[in-house]
């Protein structure tokens, strides 16, 4: 099974925002040239037919919802290995969905323009990598025997009605919201030797193609908020906390907790209380947040939505 993936795409520091955003067919095409020498086909490059070790994680267990709670302490090793990994395939279900948006607002941000320029050719390279990872995503819950998880059919409707209007900033500040804490999140997954292979692979592969992902983003971002008005502004403001706030409160499916043999009503509000995942999001959203506000596109009444799941 692929364990040894090392990105080719240094992750960015908030720090970029600060400087005038490269020219984006310029950068456009050095992303196409390091996903040329780079990039994997999980479907082919994943020993899915390996054996599932026991014994180990799903995920490193300081990034369990219930991590340092009584519920945690009271639970069985079986237990504990069994939420772990359904909480990854959860967080992975998520980042399906999340994906499948994300696809949507590369398209329509690129429909009409030129294809032969550098950054439309890019964007299709960037839903490529996201339709593989989807499917890598997938198959790793039915390899672990895990069921599809998604988030509720409310959200899945306000996702839809995002993906058909979110334009500018936010669109891309979308992206980045769910891309850059799963980042933190699985840099820490594939090198922890207690987790399971099949985790660390996957994740390893994510984090090297997602850091081109990220940098495409971050550039869009800095370019494009400058030219807001500042009713736009709150606007876009509005559109990135709500989608922060919505985004992190369903990473978890409460139908996790119930796989592991727990009251899922108590098992969540144990989770939301919990001051140890609290913080492990926070540290993990601090890189973006920092971006977001020297861009300007945090602040204002909207602040409270971040404040609320914790990120700030």
């Amino acid at each position: 099974m692929t364990a040894t993936i090392s990105s080719t795409m240094p992750r960015p520091t908030a720090g970029q925002s600060g400087r005038t955003p490269v020219d984006r067919q310029e950068l456009s095409a050095r992303l196409l040239g390091s996903a040329a020498k780079r990039s994997y086909d999980p479907v082919v490059d994943i020993d899915w037919d390996a054996a599932i070790p026991g014994g180990l994680y799903g995920l490193s267990p300081e990034w369990s919802t219930l991590y340092g709670t009584p519920m945690w302490d009271a639970s069985s090793e079986e237990q504990r290995i069994t939420l772990t990994v359904h909480e990854y395939c959860s967080i992975s279900g998520v980042g399906i969905w999340f994906e499948h948006l994300l696809m949507q607002l590369v398209l329509r941000d690129i429909y009409g323009d030129d294809p032969a320029q550098p950054h439309v050719q890019w964007a299709l390279t960037e839903i490529a990598d996201e339709c593989r990872h989807s499917v890598m995503f997938a198959r790793t819950a039915q390899r672990f025997g895990a069921p599809s998880y998604q988030p509720p059919g409310s959200i899945l409707r306000l996702g839809k009605a995002f993906a058909a209007k979110a334009s500018g900033p936010a669109a891309y500040a979308a992206i980045l919201v769910v891309e850059e804490i799963l980042d933190i999140f699985q840099r820490d997954l594939m090198k922890d030797e207690r987790v399971q292979p099949l985790t660390r692979a996957t994740s390893q592969i994510h984090v090297v193609e997602e850091a081109r992902h990220m940098r495409f983003a971050r550039e869009e971002i800095a370019r494009r908020a400058p030219e807001l008005t500042s009713w736009q502004r709150r606007k876009q403001r509005t559109m990135i906390a709500a989608v922060s706030a919505i985004a992190v409160e369903n990473l978890v499916q409460p139908g996790v907790y119930a796989a592991a043999g727990l009251d899922p009503e108590k098992a969540r509000a144990a989770a939301r209380a919990n001051d140890h995942y609290r913080d492990k999001l926070r540290e993990a959203a601090t890189g973006l947040v920092s971006f977001l506000r020297e861009v300007g596109l945090i602040g204002g009444p909207s602040e409270r939505l971040w404040k609320r799941v914790g990120l700030v």
